[in-house]
């Protein structure tokens, strides 16, 4: 079994949870949220599926609650979003709908990013502690999704990963390659940035082209 250096997982998990906090921010002003609500959301984004993550491995107190890069990476996304606060205001009063519109593109590439680093850091790091191959897989899905799935209940509305939208199936395709690699004994930080350049490339295409996962035919449907 081929172990990646502990700092390429870091510098994986710092990325994730800096892009992740931002969206999580985002959507707190998308939503009309006070400044503690953006707060809020922008922990629970970031450091969310990290911490799911670590809870089913048995790593515990989990690092994004112990590690101080990982508290840093968001206290430095809550700044960039406290930064851009005077943009969306004014977009605001000129075109709400304007606003919406940029907000929820940006959060879908952020959270494009997010996915792609957390599907490889989470399986990565499962294969770190000897994990299963598919507890390795699962692992790894359920970092990329966790945070953004919380982040959507708490401002009341269906998470993304439960939609018709290709989103899923890059992180759960990104954790395969990971654990792939581990067999092959050839995992290292080239191939963990390949895994998630891969994952963020499937499902920006996915943005782009408006691709969807299939959905099952209403009952009594007309062939």
């Amino acid at each position: 079994m081929t172990v990646p250096p502990e700092h390429a997982l870091l510098a994986l998990d710092v990325v994730g949870i800096f892009v992740f906090a931002i969206s999580g921010g985002l959507v707190g002003i998308r939503a009309r949220l006070d400044l503690f609500g953006i707060a809020v959301l922008a922990w629970v984004t970031g450091l969310g599926g990290g911490i799911i993550r670590d809870v089913f491995l048995g790593d515990l107190p989990p690092v994004g609650i112990s590690n101080p890069w990982y508290a840093g990476s968001v206290l430095a996304a809550g700044v960039v979003v406290v930064l851009l606060l005077p943009r969306l205001r004014e977009l605001r009063r000129r075109n709400p709908d304007v606003r919406l519109g940029y907000i929820t593109r940006l959060v879908k590439y952020l959270d494009a990013v997010g996915l792609a680093v957390f599907a490889v850091s989470g399986a990565a790091k499962a294969v770190d502690l000897g994990a299963p191959p598919l507890a390795c897989v699962f692992v790894g899905g359920i970092t990329a999704v966790g945070g953004g799935a919380l982040r959507d209940v708490l401002v009341g509305q269906v998470p993304e990963v439960l939609r018709r939208e290709v989103y899923a199936v890059p992180a759960v395709l990104g954790a395969v390659v990971v654990v792939l690699a581990d067999a092959l004994d050839a995992l290292g930080p080239v191939v963990l940035v390949l895994s998630a350049a891969l994952v963020f490339v499937m499902r920006v295409t996915a943005i782009v082209l408006d691709l969807n996962v299939p959905t099952p035919r209403p009952t009594g449907a007309n062939p």
